[in-house]
């Protein structure tokens, strides 16, 4: 196949571009900058510019895969390679569905609204992902697939969430770890690489249409066994009520000062999606051990005292756990 990646020189991008190489495929990357994976043909080109594509405009693809939460972008690089593509793959996101009450968990639940406008500021993620996923499905129809991604993680992974466990009971040795009382909640993580490994699976065969990718659903606190006993933490482990969190200034999910896996109730990304669609069209899990095991294993080369993207430092832990045992 010849493969043309829009972007690549990124996480998943880089991990689909592996993947394909691997598989034999011919891969371009239509990228800004350097830096493509080995075995990958670069093409500099600023999409955002005129005759960003004049490059690769003038051949057959058999697939073409795009990332961008950008509407503007989506809508030129489809106009401009829409009819040269055999299958066309966007990634977007599990972020497009709303929170509801009693949610069908699969890909029939209610989106956001689509963003109106060509270009996305920060709190425009999901409408923008939605104008993106109609954009792609009507300019290419059944030649389309739509992967709705939850959570990621894996080798690689700068987001510093999922890692965040591994590394609290890794650094805390025989000290306490500080988790959120989230009772039964089930979380889900994907493999970058598994999920790259199906991108260029769907655009080798004949799937079509919207498939939600997440990972495999595992209880929170089964996750947490699996991050204890591969950092191998033998000390005492301590759960804060979600409201006393949020009264000592601790945030959802990601960002400084946060705790991952954490979110308020009603977030879609609370909503099981066993993502039965993409697994009986060959999408693969693999153990979540693996998965702790390889995050573990990026986290102490990073350092478990950098500053983070997602989670808590070590100091603000044991502050929030002097505070805990105060009150």
């Amino acid at each position: 196949m010849d493969v043309l990646l829009l972007g690549g020189t990124g996480w998943l991008g880089g991990e689909v571009a592996r993947a394909a190489v691997a598989r034999g495929h011919a891969v371009t990357a239509l990228t800004r900058g350097a830096g493509v994976p080995d075995g990958v043909a670069h093409v500099r080109g600023d999409r955002t510019e005129d005759g960003a594509y004049d490059a690769v405009a003038g051949r057959d693809w058999d697939l073409v895969l795009d990332v961008v939460h950008q509407p503007g972008l989506v809508r030129s690089a489809v106009q401009a390679l829409g009819d040269r593509a055999r299958r066309w793959v966007y990634v977007s996101s599990g972020s497009v569905y709303r929170a509801t009450d009693d949610p069908a968990g699969d890909e029939t639940d209610p989106l956001h609204d689509p963003l109106t406008s060509d270009h996305a500021g920060p709190e425009d993620y999901a409408g923008a992902k939605v104008a993106c996923e109609n954009l792609v499905l009507e300019a290419l129809g059944d030649r389309a697939v739509v992967a709705r991604a939850g959570l990621i993680g894996g080798r690689g992974d700068r987001s510093d969430r999922f890692g965040y466990y591994p590394a609290a009971f890794a650094r805390a040795g025989s000290e306490a770890v500080l988790l959120p009382a989230v009772g039964e909640t089930t979380v889900q993580t994907v493999s970058a690489a598994d999920l790259a490994a199906w991108l260029v699976a769907a655009g080798e065969g004949d799937a079509s249409g919207v498939y939600d990718t997440y990972g495999e659903p595992i209880a929170f606190a089964d996750l947490v066994a699996l991050a204890r006993a591969a950092a191998g933490h033998q000390g005492p482990v301590h759960e804060a009520d979600p409201d006393w969190l949020v009264a000592h200034g601790v945030g959802y999910f990601m960002g400084p000062r946060s705790l991952p896996f954490w979110l308020p109730a009603g977030h879609e990304l609370t909503v099981t999606r066993p993502s039965a669609r993409a697994r009986a069209a060959g999408l693969s899990w693999r153990p979540y051990r693996r998965l702790v095991d390889e995050a573990l294993t990026d986290e102490r080369t990073l350092g478990f005292d950098r500053e983070r993207r997602a989670g808590l430092t070590r100091a603000e832990e044991l502050e929030l756990l002097a505070a805990l045992a105060g009150d």
